[in-house]
């Protein structure tokens, strides 16, 4: 454990010099640091995952929080190896996004600081084995995302969201709070290892310390309806911040979410429907929602949502599993959830690092205003296409490999003698499919309106391809949603010691050894055909030689060449889709009738709005304010009677305590 803690140390000591060092050395010093960090915890992390051996050691804290047990098991490996890798990614994105806030007057220096504790934090989350002093690094966690959020804070929109992030985390904590205090009731330890002990799988106990977990990582991560706090808060932050919130941060929840799994043993029928449902109606919000947004980061955001849920639909099935004592059915799914971790943080890193490129040419986040970007980004352009791609789980990205798994996990639980698990497990793969459908209208959508065709807004002469240490970033997370999609067996290995945590039988782990070697067939078919499309488009080159492109003039109605006005906008691509679906949404309406006979300037935009937001958080919100703005005559700045409010006090404290000590 002492590459471990030297990691974290290369860390800490980023993060301090980082504040002393001058402005153009701060990113610099951040990006060394968190190279050396991931280059030491990877070291134990993959050796751990590979050989199965847990590594662990009890250091004393302090009187009140005593020993606190780190340890990295194969769970906390691989979440350690995803931290690790997807943060680096991000903090060297930052050396060049960040460049245009040099010399603003910005604070540099906390930005840094707290992206510095932010990886941290995860790190000693997903290692820390003590209740107490894991709160304590999920509330460090919290505050340094939460300082990171509001960077331009500046901004109200900004800092609206930051505030909201805030308060859906210690909403958060205090679910998380609850399940400890039933368990520290329950086994009188703090400690992980007696939680494990002293639960008794599928008791009502057992049932209400997992809801009360999941509701409160369920934040975390953004599962439906705990998910509003995600949609603000990613456009809000910075795009590299944005990339590791969505791309690691929350997967910090499904941490949780599985850890509390191995605390309760084997889930009882009812608690895993509840997850499979859960998460089922948050794949569909989420990529609905992600349909109808013109922001490019809200779309993503809502993208995560969706994805989130992916993965919680491999947790749900791979609970029906364990509670049906049906191997396959349980390694399949947690199998695919676990590998869409992976997978998730690949491919959404690199469409909020490509948006986050477009927004730092063209100064705006609106689809709506972009087009034909591809011809000045190219390399962004084919980059978030690749995304795109990955992300609608089409062969051969890495995409495709973990809801493939998840698809084999539930097609083999349909003969099941259970009728309810066989209704819920074919909606399920229903589902999927219809959110795999609807996630590639919505990145056709993305990429379609932003790189292809005339700019509709922006002035594209001025636009102009990002750095070179911009591109590197996403150029390696594009070559990993490739190698993963085409060397899957090779990172199915990844998950296997993972998965063996929630299974008890060895030999019930034979179904992942078939997908090795059937993972290792696709591959050799994916292989052909990549080799036949770079044949087609050689073939293509060579033919093409030597012949000039000619423009003629299009026959009829004085047409002379396409202009924005003929081109799809991102409300008409998906307009008749939505339009079937009137009821999941609110629609508002911001209109300019034209009142002249010539008139100037006339519009009509149409905003799509939350539902959960629009009629539940926000009428929360009003009342919240109505109640509180009854007690403003309080605050009236008058000394003599805030000295009278606190004399009042003391006198019913002193009559209290003499009454109920008597």
């Amino acid at each position: 454990m002492g590459i471990y803690f030297l990691s974290l140390g290369m860390l800490f000591l980023g993060a301090l010099l980082s504040i002393v060092v001058s402005e153009k050395w701060k990113l610099k010093v951040c990006t060394i640091s968190s190279l050396l960090s991931t280059g030491l915890i990877l070291l134990p992390a993959l050796a751990v995952i590979f050989t199965g051996a847990e590594l662990g050691q009890a250091i004393y804290m302090s009187p009140m929080v005593g020993y606190v047990d780190f340890k990295i098991d194969a769970l906390s490996a691989f979440f350690l190896t995803v931290i690790s890798i997807m943060s680096f990614l991000g903090v060297l994105y930052a050396n060049g996004y960040m460049k245009p806030y040099l010399g603003k007057g910005m604070n540099i220096s906390s930005h840094c600081f707290f992206l510095m504790m932010l990886i941290a934090s995860m790190i000693m989350v997903v290692t820390v084995q003590s209740a107490m002093f894991f709160l304590i690094v999920w509330e460090i966690m919290s505050l340094s995302s939460f300082f990171l959020v509001i960077f331009e804070g500046e901004k109200k929109e900004v800092l609206n969201a930051g505030i909201k992030y805030l308060v859906y985390m210690h909403l958060s904590m205090i679910f998380i709070m609850l399940a400890f205090v039933l368990l520290d009731s329950h086994c009188g330890s703090l400690r992980f290892v007696d939680f494990v002990a002293s639960v008794k799988p599928g008791s009502v106990f057992a049932d209400l310390v997992f809801l009360l977990a999941f509701v409160g990582f369920g934040i975390k991560a953004g599962f439906v309806p705990f998910h509003n706090w995600l949609p603000d808060a990613h456009p809000a932050a910075p795009s590299h911040v944005s990339g590791i919130m969505s791309g690691v941060m929350i997967k910090t929840g499904i941490y949780g979410i599985l850890r509390f799994l191995l605390f309760i043993g084997t889930p009882s029928k009812l608690i895993s429907y509840i997850v499979l449902t859960i998460a089922v109606v948050s794949a569909l919000y989420g990529v609905l929602y992600a349909i109808t947004q013109q922001d490019i980061k809200r779309l993503l955001a809502y993208s995560s949502i969706e994805n989130i849920a992916v993965i919680g639909i491999g947790i749900g099935v791979g609970m029906l599993g364990l509670a049906y004592n049906n191997q396959y059915l349980a390694v399949l799914g947690f199998a695919g959830g676990i590998l869409h971790v992976l997978n998730h943080s690949i491919f959404k890193e690199l469409l909020f690092f490509a948006a986050g490129s477009t927004y730092l040419k063209t100064h705006t986040r609106n689809i709506e205003l972009m087009g034909g970007l591809i011809k000045k980004m190219p390399y962004t352009a084919l980059l978030f296409i690749v995304g795109s791609v990955a992300i609608c789980g089409i062969p051969p990205f890495n995409g495709f490999i973990s809801e493939f798994l998840i698809y084999a996990g539930m097609i083999t639980g349909i003969p099941a003698s259970s009728m309810n698990l066989f209704i819920i497990l074919v909606l399920a793969i229903a589902a999927l499919g219809m959110v795999g459908t609807m996630a590639m209208l919505c990145f056709t959508k993305a990429s379609g309106i932003m790189f292809l065709g005339n700019s509709r807004g922006i002035n594209i002469d001025e636009v102009s391809e990002v750095p070179r240490v911009m591109i590197c970033p996403m150029t390696i997370l594009a070559f990993l949603a490739f190698f993963v999609g085409m060397f899957p067996q090779y990172f199915i290995i990844l998950v296997i010691m993972p998965v063996s945590l929630f299974i008890q039988n060895p030999a019930a782990m034979l179904p992942l050894e078939k997908l090795f070697n059937i993972t290792g067939e696709l591959s050799y078919y994916f292989f052909i055909f990549f080799v036949f499309v770079i044949a087609l488009l050689i073939i293509r080159k060579v033919i093409g030689l030597g012949k000039k492109d000619s423009v003629h003039s299009t026959w009829g109605c004085g047409y002379n060449r396409a202009n924005d006005h003929m081109q799809y906008t991102a409300s008409s691509y998906a307009n008749l889709f939505i339009s079937t679906l009137k009821p999941l949404f609110k629609r508002v309406s911001h209109i300019k009738k034209p009142k002249e006979l010539f008139p100037k300037e006339a519009y009509y935009e149409q905003e799509i709005q939350d539902i959960e937001e629009a009629y539940i958080v926000k009428p929360l919100i009003n009342w919240d304010e109505k109640f509180l703005t009854k007690f403003e005559r309080i605050q009236n700045g008058n000394i003599q009677q805030y000295i009278l409010f606190g004399l009042v006090f003391l006198i019913l404290a002193i009559v209290g305590m003499v009454y109920f000590g008597g």
